[in-house]
Protein backbone atom coordinates (compact mmCIF):
# COMPACT_ATOMS: atom_id res chain seq x y z
CA UNK A 1 0.00 0.00 0.00
CA UNK A 2 2.99 2.53 -0.46
CA UNK A 3 3.84 4.36 -3.87
CA UNK A 4 7.31 4.69 -5.06
CA UNK A 5 8.22 7.68 -2.93
CA UNK A 6 7.30 5.54 0.26
CA UNK A 7 4.83 8.22 1.82
CA UNK A 8 2.39 6.10 3.74
CA UNK A 9 -1.06 5.52 1.98
CA UNK A 10 -4.78 5.95 2.97
CA UNK A 11 -6.17 2.82 4.38
CA UNK A 12 -3.13 2.10 6.60
CA UNK A 13 -3.10 2.22 10.29
CA UNK A 14 -1.36 5.31 11.40
CA UNK A 15 2.23 4.38 12.98
CA UNK A 16 2.05 5.09 16.75
CA UNK A 17 4.42 7.67 18.56
CA UNK A 18 4.80 10.51 20.69
CA UNK A 19 7.50 12.87 20.47
CA UNK A 20 8.01 16.27 22.61
CA UNK A 21 6.29 19.19 21.59
CA UNK A 22 5.54 22.77 21.89
CA UNK A 23 5.03 24.88 23.93
CA UNK A 24 6.18 22.96 27.00
CA UNK A 25 8.30 19.30 25.95
CA UNK A 26 5.02 17.11 26.69
CA UNK A 27 4.86 13.94 24.94
CA UNK A 28 2.28 14.24 22.29
CA UNK A 29 1.23 11.93 19.42
CA UNK A 30 -2.04 10.79 17.39
CA UNK A 31 -3.22 8.48 20.14
CA UNK A 32 -4.01 11.00 22.13
CA UNK A 33 -6.58 12.84 19.81
CA UNK A 34 -8.67 9.41 18.45
CA UNK A 35 -11.80 10.76 18.50
CA UNK A 36 -10.88 13.37 16.32
CA UNK A 37 -8.95 14.17 12.77
CA UNK A 38 -5.75 14.47 12.94
CA UNK A 39 -3.38 16.57 10.21
CA UNK A 40 0.06 15.46 10.31
CA UNK A 41 2.24 18.49 8.59
CA UNK A 42 5.62 17.23 8.11
CA UNK A 43 7.83 20.08 7.09
CA UNK A 44 11.71 20.29 6.51
CA UNK A 45 13.13 22.69 8.71
CA UNK A 46 11.94 25.46 11.46
CA UNK A 47 13.33 28.94 9.90
CA UNK A 48 12.88 28.31 6.28
CA UNK A 49 10.79 31.00 4.55
CA UNK A 50 8.29 28.04 2.91
CA UNK A 51 7.57 26.25 6.38
CA UNK A 52 7.06 29.74 7.94
CA UNK A 53 4.93 30.50 5.42
CA UNK A 54 2.53 26.92 5.58
CA UNK A 55 2.89 26.30 9.70
CA UNK A 56 1.51 30.21 9.46
CA UNK A 57 -1.02 29.42 7.41
CA UNK A 58 -2.49 26.82 9.45
CA UNK A 59 -2.42 28.93 12.27
CA UNK A 60 -4.29 31.14 10.18
CA UNK A 61 -6.64 28.46 9.45
CA UNK A 62 -7.02 26.86 12.85
CA UNK A 63 -10.93 28.68 12.82
CA UNK A 64 -11.53 26.18 10.12
CA UNK A 65 -9.81 22.99 11.87
CA UNK A 66 -12.01 23.89 14.87
CA UNK A 67 -15.09 23.53 12.84
CA UNK A 68 -14.00 19.75 11.82
CA UNK A 69 -12.84 19.21 15.22
CA UNK A 70 -9.34 18.60 13.73
CA UNK A 71 -6.12 18.63 15.62
CA UNK A 72 -3.23 19.81 13.51
CA UNK A 73 0.69 18.50 14.81
CA UNK A 74 3.39 19.87 12.62
CA UNK A 75 6.30 17.69 12.76
CA UNK A 76 10.20 18.04 11.53
CA UNK A 77 13.61 16.60 12.66
CA UNK A 78 14.43 20.17 14.46
CA UNK A 79 14.67 20.10 18.13
CA UNK A 80 12.29 21.13 20.98
CA UNK A 81 14.47 24.24 21.37
CA UNK A 82 13.94 25.52 17.85
CA UNK A 83 10.23 24.35 17.78
CA UNK A 84 9.82 26.77 20.48
CA UNK A 85 11.34 29.96 19.42
CA UNK A 86 9.90 29.39 15.82
CA UNK A 87 6.49 29.01 17.15
CA UNK A 88 6.95 31.98 19.64
CA UNK A 89 8.23 34.01 16.43
CA UNK A 90 5.48 32.69 14.16
CA UNK A 91 2.62 32.94 16.84
CA UNK A 92 2.52 29.41 16.51
CA UNK A 93 -0.57 27.96 18.80
CA UNK A 94 -0.95 23.79 17.63
CA UNK A 95 1.76 21.79 18.99
CA UNK A 96 5.14 21.58 16.69
CA UNK A 97 6.83 18.22 17.09
CA UNK A 98 10.24 17.01 17.49
CA UNK A 99 11.33 14.19 15.64
CA UNK A 100 14.62 14.82 17.21
CA UNK A 101 16.42 11.86 18.48
CA UNK A 102 16.85 9.35 16.90
CA UNK A 103 16.64 11.81 14.08
CA UNK A 104 13.94 11.38 11.47
CA UNK A 105 12.61 8.22 13.51
CA UNK A 106 8.66 9.24 13.16
CA UNK A 107 9.53 10.67 9.50
CA UNK A 108 11.12 7.13 8.33
CA UNK A 109 8.03 5.44 9.81
CA UNK A 110 5.57 7.47 7.22
CA UNK A 111 7.77 7.17 4.60
CA UNK A 112 8.66 10.98 4.25
CA UNK A 113 12.52 11.10 5.59
CA UNK A 114 14.48 12.40 3.31
CA UNK A 115 18.34 11.28 2.08
CA UNK A 116 19.02 15.25 3.34
CA UNK A 117 18.27 14.43 6.61
CA UNK A 118 15.11 16.19 6.80
CA UNK A 119 11.56 15.41 6.51
CA UNK A 120 9.88 15.79 3.27
CA UNK A 121 6.88 18.92 2.91
CA UNK A 122 4.08 16.13 3.39
CA UNK A 123 0.48 15.90 4.57
CA UNK A 124 -1.02 13.30 6.24
CA UNK A 125 -4.74 13.23 7.46
CA UNK A 126 -5.93 10.35 9.98
CA UNK A 127 -9.48 9.82 10.43
CA UNK A 128 -11.12 9.39 14.06
CA UNK A 129 -10.00 5.62 14.45
CA UNK A 130 -6.30 6.60 13.62
CA UNK A 131 -6.30 5.33 10.04
CA UNK A 132 -4.55 7.19 6.98
CA UNK A 133 -7.86 9.01 5.49
CA UNK A 134 -5.51 10.83 2.44
CA UNK A 135 -1.48 11.37 2.32
CA UNK A 136 0.22 13.83 -0.54
CA UNK A 137 3.92 14.45 -0.87
CA UNK A 138 4.78 18.29 -1.91
CA UNK A 139 7.39 19.54 -3.64
CA UNK A 140 10.02 20.92 -1.36
CA UNK A 141 9.56 24.33 -2.13
CA UNK A 142 6.46 24.51 -2.29
CA UNK A 143 3.31 25.15 0.29
CA UNK A 144 0.80 22.45 -0.11
CA UNK A 145 -1.53 25.22 1.73
CA UNK A 146 -4.76 23.48 3.07
CA UNK A 147 -7.73 23.09 0.46
CA UNK A 148 -6.45 19.15 0.31
CA UNK A 149 -6.79 19.08 3.90
CA UNK A 150 -9.99 20.73 4.23
CA UNK A 151 -11.29 18.14 1.19
CA UNK A 152 -10.11 15.51 2.86
CA UNK A 153 -11.79 16.53 6.10
CA UNK A 154 -14.89 17.39 4.09
CA UNK A 155 -14.84 13.71 2.84
CA UNK A 156 -14.40 12.51 6.25
CA UNK A 157 -17.56 14.38 7.06
CA UNK A 158 -19.45 13.26 4.42
CA UNK A 159 -18.88 9.52 5.50
CA UNK A 160 -20.02 9.69 8.92
CA UNK A 161 -16.56 9.41 9.85
CA UNK A 162 -15.08 12.22 11.85
CA UNK A 163 -16.21 13.20 15.61
CA UNK A 164 -18.31 16.68 15.65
Amino acid sequence: MSDPNGLIQPGRPAPGFTLAGTPDGRQIGPEQFRGSPVVLAFYPADWSPVCGDQMSLYQAAAPVFDQYDAVVLGISVDSIWSHRAFAQSQSIEFPLLADFEPKGEVARRYGVYTPQGEAARALVVLDRTGTVAWSYLSPPDVNPGADGIFDALDRLAEQGVMAR
